[in-house]
């Protein structure tokens, strides 16, 4: 069965412009390429803090292979995770699994 994650970053302060734009230009095309299906990415309204985004995955199998397709890739090691760490903090990172209810229009 398919499933979501809802993945919740605290942005470091001063730092949501740069996140935004590492996300936008360089994080999800990466991660797209690579077969993931991102299917949201949201910024705090009035809460530069907040940033919280989404992705599907048909199964744990697919999602044990995409991950590691994304994190284990050189590209990501040398090029990507290092910047992540300054715009982000890791320490506070939530991810919740979800799973669409049946009246929802996300199945």
């Amino acid at each position: 069965m398919a499933f979501y994650e809802l993945r919740q970053y605290v942005i470091r302060p001063g730092k949501m412009a740069e996140w935004l734009e590492l996300m936008d230009t360089e994080i999800i095309p990466f991660q797209t390429s690579k077969g993931m299906v991102i299917t949201g990415s949201f910024r705090g309204e009035t809460d530069d803090s907040v940033y919280i985004w989404t992705r599907r995955f048909e199964s744990e199998a697919e999602r044990e292979r995409l991950y590691a397709a994304v994190y284990q890739s050189d590209h990501w090691k040398t090029n990507i995770s290092p910047r992540v760490g300054q715009c982000i903090d890791r320490e506070q990172i939530k991810v919740q699994r979800m799973v669409p209810s049946k009246a929802s229009v996300m199945q």
